[in-house]
């Protein structure tokens, strides 16, 4: 079992940046395909970004391609969410999520262990 902390979020001005973490607990890190996803108020949570268990493969949705970047330190156990060049519609509640499979997956229900959120919002 993993359990999963995020931190970073805050408020920024559009245009700015953020970077979010995710600390993982236990030693089995390097076994699971990480993801963020996210969720507005009154939204669906929605896919984000992913990568894979060795951090050879990251995917992300079309709304964020170009502006965000996700990656992974295996002995800090910590995967990262960079995030550029924010827009309004970026703000919601952003989540890390494990899944126990090698390869990155845009499907929310792969993943099997969430962090609480950390809320970004980012103002016009």
């Amino acid at each position: 079992q993993v359990q999963l902390v995020e931190s970073g979020g805050g408020l920024v001005q559009t245009g700015g940046s953020l970077r979010l973490s995710c600390a993982a607990s236990g030693r089995t890190f390097s076994s699971y395909a990480m993801g963020w996803f996210r969720q507005a108020p009154g939204q669906e949570r929605e896919f984000v970004a992913t990568i894979s268990r060795s951090g050879g493969s990251t995917y992300y949705a079309d709304s964020v391609k170009g502006r965000f970047t996700i990656s992974r330190d295996i002995a800090k156990r910590t995967v990262y969410l960079q995030m550029n060049t924010l827009k309004p519609e970026d703000t919601a509640v952003y989540y890390c999520a494990a899944a126990k499979t090698a390869g990155a997956s845009s499907t929310l229900r792969t993943y099997d262990y969430w962090g609480q959120g950390t809320q970004v919002t980012v103002s016009s």
